[in-house]
């Protein structure tokens, strides 16, 4: 099962599973609040500003998030054979993951707060990939 939570948020160790942190940004946070950090994971930098200024609503930030997660981008281009589809390949993961045991996708973001890119990411991960 995968779930979400603020990483501010007490760890329940029998509850939480594994806690990834999905946030390009670690910040000052002591490692044993998450277990795993997976900045490619977040939204970009420039996408996760608009919003925060608001010149982004936040349909079209959960639209663009989706768009970045899925982008190839040429992560190697020197490299005919392997191929940069998104980022397909770690979501497979987290799904496969999910489905043995508990993983909590970790923010910065307050524990009640709607319009987190973590529940647009649970979202995509429940459905294929």
């Amino acid at each position: 099962m995968i779930t979400t939570k603020s990483v501010r948020t007490p760890r329940e160790a029998k509850k939480d599973g594994l806690r990834i942190l999905v946030s390009r940004f670690r910040g000052h946070l002591p490692s044993g609040r998450y277990d795993l950090w997976m900045p490619n994971l977040g939204p970009s930098e420039t996408l996760l500003a608009a919003f925060q200024a608001g010149r982004v609503s936040w349909r079209d930030f959960a639209k663009r998030y989706e768009a970045e997660i899925f982008g190839a981008r040429a992560a190697e281009p020197d490299n005919r054979t392997i191929k940069n589809h998104g980022q397909k390949f770690t979501l497979r993961l987290l799904q496969e993951l999910g489905h043995r045991g508990q993983v909590t996708l970790l923010c910065h973001c307050a524990e009640d707060e709607p319009h987190c890119h973590r529940h647009v990411l649970q979202r995509i991960l429940a459905r294929r990939v």
